[in-house]
């Protein structure tokens, strides 16, 4: 990505000041399975809290981190996820992006996308009237 890139644009990835604030003032504490990288500031604010942060790989897309790593983002807890997760359990699945406004979008058969037709309403339909 080009200089400008970086400074004026956050969709692409970390931005400069980012970069930046994440070399001098941040503290690598973990990583998740996607290669999501987690930070935290080694500076308080002026709350007396440290900031945290990710910088994602790939495509800045918060529906990429994991519930875990949301709950450590937000302060619910201050121990890293990764040291007192339990085992995965046989039915979890693996993350799936989010598709919607990509191709891989769900499209209903009624949808534009699917030509805009619906199937007429069945004979389970019935419609009220306020003199019955």
């Amino acid at each position: 990505m080009s200089f400008f890139g970086k400074i004026f644009t956050w969709w692409n990835g970390a931005t400069i000041g980012t970069m930046l604030d994440t070399a001098r003032h941040g503290d690598h504490v973990g990583t998740d399975a996607q290669g999501n990288r987690y930070y935290i500031s080694n500076k308080k604010t002026g709350a007396g809290r440290q900031r945290r942060w990710v910088i994602y790989e790939g495509a800045n897309d918060a529906s990429r981190v994991p519930a875990e790593w949301h709950g450590w983002l937000h302060g619910s807890f201050d121990d890293v996820p990764e040291s007192f997760l339990p085992p995965a359990k046989i039915w979890e699945t693996e993350y799936t992006p989010n598709a919607t406004g990509t191709q891989a979008a769900y499209r209903p058969q009624g949808a534009l996308e699917q030509g805009g037709r619906r199937a007429g309403a069945g004979g389970d339909y019935e419609a009220w009237s306020p003199d019955a």
